[in-house]
């Protein structure tokens, strides 16, 4: 199986830096990604700026492979929004890749050749099979010695039920509900948000950035949460090793310090459903509210589609749905990103031999992944698959701090729960924030 090439599903960020790992290494790589372009998934949140600089976004081997070409790197204190990132380092990566990446592909299904996910024999002997859908029509077998799956989780966002699944009422409402930060900047979509009441549902930094930018735009904001109290949910401020990110925090802080921003805390929406006027209401399990509201942006993360893996043998975490050996490091109840340590081959093996989840697919559920921390698993799955063990196991890109302590599931515990911990708790029922401007 060695001439066979190592498929990579997503020609995302993770996905183009396994390749050029791979490439690196001298073994044949092929990445399938279903869209028309280079980092497509990325492409849709353009308007974004990420809270990363270059330093941290360009992966160690394709720099390396991208300056054999001329390339010309950008300067690394910079932060690039999704639409340079993109045009600057993901399609030239693509280009410089050449045949090894394939677009207008999309992967429907993976197997071990011959065996359903119930056959014992032949599992360490026989390769894999990638069934492939063509944009044009079509399907096709590709034989593949090992699958590192960098499809991501972008078109799966979390609904804005608080069960995790769509509330009643959320479906009819669709054309109220957005669940990507709008871009503000296209006169249009300026136009729906403008003025009326909007309601950003989520704790992550998506919805930070929504507060962010709405709270200029906005007639009124409302920010529901469902922890029962704010807590760490602005970050770690100036203790943040990556300062974008602090800042981040910081300023959606400010606007709620200056009223720019209502606060609602201990609030998972049970159903929606309109008024006389045809506004929105949000309505929580214990019969709470939020009245008139125009529009919501639910930004309450996202989550694997593991549909197409369904004949591989996966070892995946209950709750989170990411590799076993990595959900205890991830898990938003009790870790902040910043207490992952770096991993790799190891933590993202599965019984499937030869299958990995690697970039934010390999999170799960868990949120607040970081694209170095993509960088060096597949960097380790690719020192792995080529027989360099000691490079597997050996870290090189640490993670960044994030400056906070705990986690999101630690301020859904009762008064003293959370605060005898050592964090910051609050009681869950309902209520509104108000913080005193900075001085």
């Amino acid at each position: 199986m060695d001439e066979l090439p190592v498929v990579v599903v997503g020609a995302g960020p993770v996905g183009l830096a396994a390749a050029a790992e791979l490439a690196e290494r001298g073994l044949p790589a092929l990445v399938l990604e279903r869209g028309p372009r280079a980092g497509a998934a990325v492409a849709e949140w353009n308007h974004v700026r990420l809270f990363s600089s270059w330093s941290e976004l360009v992966g160690p081997a394709a720099g390396r492979l991208l300056a054999a070409t001329g390339w010309q790197r950008p300067d690394p204190a910079a932060y690039p929004t999704g639409q340079d990132w993109v045009a600057r380092y993901l399609e030239p990566l693509a280009a410089a890749l050449g045949e090894r990446v394939r677009f207008g592909a999309e992967v429907v299904g993976v197997a071990r050749r011959g065996r359903d996910r119930v056959v014992d024999h032949g599992r360490d002997t026989e390769p894999l099979t990638v069934h492939v859908r063509r944009a044009g029509g079509g399907e096709e077998l590709t034989t593949a010695r090992a699958v590192v799956d960098a499809s991501g989780t972008w078109p799966e966002p979390n609904p804005l039920g608080g069960d995790g699944l769509p509330a009643p009422g959320e479906k009819a409402a669709a054309d109220r509900i957005a669940y990507r930060i709008p871009n503000l900047a296209d006169a249009a979509v300026r136009a729906r948000y403008a003025g009326k009441h909007v309601v950003v549902a989520g704790s992550g930094h998506s919805a930070l950035t929504a507060l962010v930018a709405l709270s200029g735009v906005a007639g009124q904001t409302s920010w529901i949460l469902r922890r029962g109290a704010v807590g760490n949910t602005f970050g770690g401020g100036e203790a943040d090793q990556l300062p974008a990110r602090g800042a981040l925090g910081l300023r959606a802080r400010d606007a709620v310090a200056a009223g720019l921003v209502r606060v609602v805390t201990g609030f998972r929406t049970e159903t929606v459903s309109r008024d006389d006027e045809g506004r929105l209401v949000l309505t929580s399990p214990q019969g709470h509210r939020v009245d008139g509201v125009d529009e919501v942006v639910a930004v309450t993360g996202f989550r694997p589609d593991l549909s197409w893996l369904s004949e591989l043998r996966l070892d995946l975490d209950a709750t989170l749905q990411a590799p076993v050996a990595l959900a205890p490091l991830i898990d938003p109840n009790v870790h902040s990103c910043g207490t992952v340590y770096p991993h790799g081959v190891k933590e993202l093996a599965h019984p499937e031999p030869n299958v990995f989840l690697a970039g934010m697919k390999s999170y799960g559920r868990a949120p607040t992944f970081l694209a170095r921390t993509g960088y060096e698993q597949v960097r380790s799955i690719a020192a792995a698959l080529a027989g360099d063990h000691e490079a597997a196991e050996r870290v090189e890109l640490p993670p960044a701090e994030t400056g906070v302590c705990g986690g999101a599931g630690l301020f859904d515990e009762p008064e003293g729960g959370a605060s005898a911990g050592g964090c910051c708790g609050a009681p869950a029922e309902p209520r509104l924030i108000s913080l005193s401007p900075p001085r």
